[in-house]
């Protein structure tokens, strides 16, 4: 029998605004996404419980854009969960990478207004 242990995704740290909402819930939670990778992300809330193996559906904007995509918890502790975001389609996947570039982009251009300064100053 083999150890087929994966190595995570690589994380991509952010401060993002989200809502999800559990499957059979009627009310929105809001919460913060903390890092996401292609595969899943930390979302940091407060206010009520999430178990693991809960379904979550997250709704997240970018660019002005609503984007849903549904999730399952992996782990949870005391501020927030570990989620496995569950793809239905390549939408779903697009979706994930569009706001890992647009994190990973606003980044950047931030270091090189910084960088432009810093040149101008020295």
């Amino acid at each position: 029998m083999e150890d087929t242990y994966t190595v995570p995704a690589p994380r991509t740290p952010l401060n993002l605004e989200v809502s999800f909402k559990r499957n059979y819930a009627r009310e929105e939670t809001k919460g913060t996404l903390k890092n996401i990778s292609i595969t899943g992300a930390f979302l940091e809330f407060e206010g009520g419980e999430v178990r693991a193996n809960e379904k979550l559906n997250l709704v997240i904007i970018v660019a002005g854009r609503e984007r849903k995509i549904a999730a399952h918890v992996i782990w949870t502790n005391s501020v927030g969960v570990g989620v496995k975001f569950m793809p239905v389609n390549n939408r779903d996947v697009q979706i994930v990478d569009d706001l890992i570039y647009f994190v990973e982009n606003s980044r950047n251009d931030r270091r090189s207004v910084m960088d432009t300064i810093f040149k101008k100053v020295g």
